[in-house]
């Protein structure tokens, strides 16, 4: 059996302020950084050696995973980033808050463009000071930087990274974490549930709450389960839930 551990980082600034985050690099609140730890200990007290760690290039996704392998004891040097894992790349929406732009273009619309499947933002213009080329981070990025992507186009670029990583922790075998992003892992859930598109837009996942998959090797779903309680995996869900329905 292989055990797949999908966490999303902790509560960010932007989260905070009801923004659309995306590519922008924020940091965790102290909230965040609580609820990173809280994910470190309940892994700690697992009791499981984990055999890989990948997490996005995204300073909150990087600071969530430098506070759990912390705890875990996991050699720093042998986390591995990529950008694929990145979130969703929110187009001319980036760095707005949501209420506001619920009132501007309209609560319906904008959940249209956070919730649907294949459904893009408004992309960002080429000369836009948000677009990810002005960003050294990106610089060795190939291909064409996303300007705006639906979940699907999230999944498209997932692909290079998951075919891969599939290969990997199958050799592998033994326990493997991945730290990322709302839209990264309900990217990787889809896949692994073998949900259908309408069937992803309802799947919420909340901060810093460990998610444990025990999979075959042929990476068959045996088990699912958050490290939380079903009480407050409800109320989180729900607050992921009410966050969007303010969009």
């Amino acid at each position: 059996m292989i055990k797949l551990i999908l966490l999303r980082h902790g509560e960010s600034q932007w989260n905070l302020e009801n923004r659309f985050t995306g590519w922008k690099d924020v940091s965790l609140t102290n909230k965040g950084i609580e609820e990173a730890t809280f994910s470190g200990e309940k892994l700690y007290k697992m009791n499981i050696k984990i055999g890989s760690v990948y997490t996005s290039i995204l300073n909150r996704a990087i600071e969530t995973t430098d506070i759990v392998t912390d705890i875990i004891n996991f050699p720093k040097e042998n986390i591995q980033c990529d950008w694929r894992l990145n979130e969703r790349h929110y187009g001319a929406l980036e760095g707005l808050n949501k209420s506001e732009t619920a009132k501007k273009y309209g609560e319906d619309q904008v959940h249209i463009w956070r919730r649907s499947y294949d459904i893009s933002p408004p992309s960002l213009e080429i000369n836009d000071q948000r677009h990810p080329k002005l960003n050294s981070k990106f610089k060795n990025i190939e291909g064409e930087l996303p300007v705006g992507e639906s979940l699907k186009d999230v999944i498209d670029r997932l692909q290079p990274f998951w075919g891969k990583y599939v290969n990997h922790i199958t050799k592998m075998g033994g326990n493997h974490l991945i730290v990322a992003h709302s839209n990264s892992l309900r990217a990787i859930i889809k896949i692994l549930d073998k949900l259908s598109a309408e069937q992803i837009t309802s799947v919420n996942i909340p901060t810093g709450v460990p998610l444990v998959y025990t999979l075959s090797q042929k990476l068959d779903t045996v088990e699912k389960k958050y490290l939380i309680n079903e009480t407050e995996l409800k109320e989180k869900q729900a607050l992921v839930l009410n966050q969007g329905k303010s969009q």
